[in-house]
């Protein structure tokens, strides 16, 4: 098996030092805690056959009134569902053919109150009760993809299998969002989805199978619109309003335990924190500087600096707003047989989720050399095209191991609507 000896961490610089994929970092059905046994919640409504399997490996079939432990796998179904009540007031339902563990839980009222939840396949629809506000930090749901944080929220994860994948819906990590707000986080990239959004963290590719977008800069994206196979479960009109409500009436339930007892203030920075996400390192991307005339090297610099700054903050929309939805690129990196090519559109690259930049410490990169002329047959006129060449020099640690690489970077930017984008893009490891 040939391997990538050369980690790349930009877009179109950085590619993966290996063929494999690195895994997601996700809680584990056997791991020992001393949540487990615990009660997690009871059926309060029940369509169908629904199973809970605890440590004896035997699926019992629930009624409504059953009590859910925490470590149990609990399997709808295909034409099965069920909505369980959580010991804080909250709601997790059960769509068909979902599969879930309820890995950890405690609600006492305490500020180590918790719940997480690991998702199999299949969706849940997920409304927050007291947890969700006392401590956004400890309430997520951890996917083979992808880790979802939250704050104050109705949401609905959802693994899309590889049996129900296709080329207009990939196999991975979906999460709609109903109220509130979720960080969608896979691998050290995130992305924030609002009140009817929904975002997407695709499935890593399974060991030993080279992914076509090897990049680094993979993040999880927001989609144009809501996929297909999102549809209402048989108890939801009863738990839209439900979920109108459940904020004060948790809130009620929980000063009924512990009088007094407040939520802290709402911070949308925690919610990032709670998934593991990273904030953006940098602040927020200041709006581009005007440029007067058409002066190549002045709009190549400021293309690249937005470019560079967008990526050490991981910043998905800035980098997708950055590159022509047709753009193609081509890397061409050195391996054990020489040099190795690869060719892809954005969507391809988009769609894909970071790997590996997880696992990069003392992070430097520098540019050693920019040039930018005008594209054949354009003048200061027309400005339309520019031609950008530049050479950039990594070097940190990954995994451990120090690393260093040189790479030639060529882009085609093109002015759409007073924005520059690229519609071709070419990296070269020297």
């Amino acid at each position: 098996m040939t391997t990538l000896r050369a980690l790349k961490h930009l877009i179109l610089i950085a590619l993966l030092a290996l063929t494999g994929i690195f895994p997601v970092q996700a809680a584990s059905a056997t791991e020992v805690n001393a949540d487990t046994g615990k009660p997690f919640a009871t059926v309060w409504r029940l369509r169908g056959d629904v199973f809970a399997t605890g440590k004896n490996g035997k699926p019992r079939l629930l009624k409504e009134g059953a009590t859910i432990n925490v470590g149990e796998q609990v399997r709808a179904a295909p034409d099965s569902e069920a909505v369980l009540k959580t010991g804080d007031g909250g709601i997790v339902a059960v769509r068909p053919g979902a599969e879930f563990v309820p890995e950890r839980f405690a609600a006492e009222g305490k500020a180590s109150d918790r719940q997480v939840l690991r998702l199999i396949t299949g969706s849940l629809r997920v409304i927050t009760g007291w947890i969700g506000q006392l401590n956004k930090s400890e309430h997520r749901v951890v996917t083979p993809s992808a880790t979802i944080g939250i704050r104050g929220t109705d949401h609905e994860p959802y693994v899309l299998p590889p049996e129900m994948a296709n080329s207009t819906y990939r196999q991975g990590t979906y999460d709609k969002v109903n109220r509130g707000a979720t960080v969608l986080d896979a691998n050290g990239g995130n992305v924030e989805i609002e009140g009817g959004q929904v975002g997407f963290a695709r499935s890593p590719a399974p060991p030993g199978v080279r992914s076509r977008a090897l990049m680094t800069i993979l993040l999880p994206v927001l989609l144009a619109k809501v996929p297909d196979f999102y549809v209402p479960g048989a108890f939801d009109q009863e738990l839209d309003r439900y979920s109108e409500t459940i904020d004060a009436a948790s809130q009620k339930q929980l000063e009924s335990r512990n009088p007094g007892s407040r939520p802290p203030p709402a911070n949308a920075k925690a919610a990032a924190s709670a998934s593991g996400a990273s904030s953006n390192q940098a602040g927020a991307e200041p709006a581009p500087v005007a440029i007067v005339g058409c002066p190549p090297l002045t709009i190549g610099e400021a293309w690249l600096g937005r470019f560079d700054r967008a990526i050490i903050r991981r910043d998905v929309k800035t980098i997708l707003g950055l590159f022509a939805p047709e753009a193609v690129a081509k890397a061409t990196v050195r391996s054990g047989n020489g040099m190795a090519s690869l060719e892809f559109n954005r969507d391809e690259l988009v769609d894909s989720t970071l790997k590996s930049i997880a696992s990069l410490k003392d992070y430097q990169q520098r540019r050693v050399s920019l040039e930018a002329k005008l594209a054949d047959g354009e003048s200061a006129a027309t400005c339309r095209q520019i031609e950008v060449k530049s050479i950039a020099i990594e070097q940190g640690l990954m995994n451990g191991t120090p690393y260093r690489f040189e790479a030639l970077e060529e882009y085609l930017l093109e002015q759409r609507n007073g924005e520059w984008l690229a519609i071709k893009a070419k990296t070269t490891q020297r």
